[in-house]
């Protein structure tokens, strides 16, 4: 199959040349932490200051992911990997085309985090941990998910039937009982904004 495959990256206008274009640089600002963290809340501050700056931006969250290119993956362990890994394929694509990019997904593992980083590339890669303590994500269930959990109703379910493994060395961490909004917001745009 391989044999029949021919890439034109080649013969593509360069990353450099839609960052010209755009006046910017194209990141990938990598949310992580349990559910109801405040992950894609985050992640829809940003956008909008960044649509204040005339920055364009791109958020890929869970629950959108899953319902269109990832909408026949399950949670299982390999199902996880796999959905974590077309997240980052689609993410680099988005980040050499010279848009920032926010993706805001569980990523339970350190393993499936550093398969995003290697695959979007660590220059272009900045971890957010959104570091919100569990007891405090279990308050807000925001999508019931914690109550069900607890009831045996949700599979491996992430922090409670399923293990989160907090990352290394993020860029950021953030926890989102201890302040505002629009502080979490202003220290991603440091990350970002030159």
């Amino acid at each position: 199959m391989t044999e029949n495959i021919y890439p034109i990256y080649d013969k593509m206008m360069t990353r450099a040349d839609k960052e010209q274009l755009l006046h910017q640089r194209g990141v990938m600002i990598w949310f992580t932490g349990l559910s109801g963290s405040g992950k894609s809340t985050i992640a829809l501050g940003v956008e909008r200051e960044l649509h204040k700056r005339g920055i364009l931006c791109r958020i890929l969250d869970g629950d959108n992911i899953r319902t269109g290119i990832n909408a026949g993956l399950g949670f299982s362990a390999e199902d996880r990997k796999e959905n974590i890994r077309r997240i980052a394929e689609v993410g680099k694509l988005f980040v050499d085309t010279g848009i920032v990019t926010l993706a805001a997904f569980v990523s339970p593992t350190n393993e499936y985090r550093q398969m995003a980083r290697d695959i979007i590339g660590a220059d272009d890669f900045k971890e957010v941990y959104v570091s919100t303590p569990l007891e405090e994500c279990e308050r807000r269930d925001v999508k019931g998910l914690y109550a069900r959990a607890r009831r045996g109703e949700v599979k491996d379910f992430t922090g409670i039937s399923a293990p989160f493994e907090a990352p290394t060395n993020p860029a950021l961490d953030i926890d989102t009982s201890k302040q505002t909004l629009e502080e979490s917001v202003n220290q991603v745009l440091a990350l970002i904004l030159p």
